[in-house]
């Protein structure tokens, strides 16, 4: 055989070797599994503002692929890495190259949970609603504190906390501060659905007046059967002028949420939240009321009761009375299971 045919033909096998080989490598770039394999699912959290040079470093630190070379590749191939769009991606096991790039560049992001389910504060707000989320506490609470923002949406310091219905929310990670609070406004409206607002509307109250008081109503008990027939005896109260006398708005007053047991210096407290010493409801809701306490006060128990006290069995559950005398009895029964277990103040 000719010589220089034999090295053609070496040549030519020589080449389709190198073909047959690169081409079962860009087979594998593009079909074989090549991250997280034999792991668990994994977020990835893109940032606001990062780069593809970013990416590749969060993919490879984080150990969620394993040829971070073919990855590359093929993300400047389908322009990826002209394309990173922020957020929060769930790396599946065995993901490919392609199926990974495609869920990045069109921003297929996985939603979080927004849950908050209670606050004393306005001011404790921003670090649980923003637990889950890309922005920090300062930045939405400079949004949320903001007298004139706060205006915008029809509400002031006092009674903001009460736009804020605790419930879980699907948001994307990445939501921005501004429409983080424009989505809890929109929420706020859809709850006060025609059914809820006609029933305030039965009741004389504004829905900043429900929510001051299913903020009362929420802080003197933690059993929710109950706090339709608290809710009772405030609006039995209110209907015939007496004081609201609510101790919650006491602690609220000194600011002190140590308070277990209410005294008399208390009731001294000149504030607008002392409901001993200033009739009616106070000028905002003393906590963040949950759906439960202010869906008690718009369903309320009719009844005759105005007084009601702590059972002495320290249960959670109260003493209702209709006047008076009954109630003192019913107060010192607790007073003296208070001094029994040591609790003065």
């Amino acid at each position: 055989m000719d010589k220089k045919k034999i090295v053609m033909g070496s040549a030519i096998v020589a080449f389709s070797m190198m073909l047959s080989s690169f081409g079962f490598y860009f087979w594998q770039m593009i079909y074989s599994p090549n991250f997280l394999v034999e792991q668990d699912p994994k977020p990835l959290m893109i940032r606001t503002g990062s780069t593809f040079k970013d990416v590749q470093n969060q993919l490879y630190d984080g150990r969620y692929v394993n040829d971070l070379v073919s990855f590359s590749f093929l993300s400047k191939i389908m322009d990826y890495d002209k394309l990173v769009k922020p957020g929060l991606y769930l790396i599946e096991p065995s993901m490919t190259n392609v199926q990974v790039i495609r869920m990045l560049r069109s921003g297929d992001q996985t939603e979080v949970n927004v849950t908050f389910n209670n606050a004393r504060l306005l001011s404790d707000l921003p670090e649980k609603i923003t637990r889950n989320l890309e922005m920090t506490e300062a930045q939405f609470a400079a949004l949320v504190l903001n007298d004139s923002i706060q205006q915008s949406l029809g509400f002031d310091s006092l009674t903001m906390i009460g736009m804020f219905i605790p419930n879980t929310y699907k948001m994307w990670w990445n939501t921005k501060p501004e429409d983080l609070l424009a989505r809890l406004k929109k929420e706020y409206d859809k709850f006060w659905n025609g059914e809820r607002l006609k029933k305030a509307e039965a009741l004389g109250m504004t829905l900043k007046e429900v929510s001051a008081l299913a903020a009362i109503v929420q802080a003197e008990t933690i059993k929710s059967d109950e706090r339709p027939v608290v809710a009772g005896v405030y609006l039995n109260r209110i209907k015939r002028g007496y004081p609201l006398q609510a101790d919650p708005t006491l602690v609220f007053a000194a600011q002190d949420f140590t308070i277990k047991r209410v005294l008399n210096k208390h009731k001294a407290i000149d504030s607008p939240y002392n409901t001993y010493k200033y009739q009616g409801l106070p000028p905002g809701p003393i906590n963040m009321p949950s759906i439960t306490s202010i869906d008690a006060v718009l369903n309320a128990k009719e009844h005759k009761y105005l007084y009601f006290c702590a059972k002495e069995d320290f249960s959670g559950y109260h003493n209702f009375a209709t006047n008076l005398v009954d109630h003192n009895r019913n107060a010192e029964k607790f007073q003296r299971a208070m001094n029994k277990a040591g609790i003065y103040k």
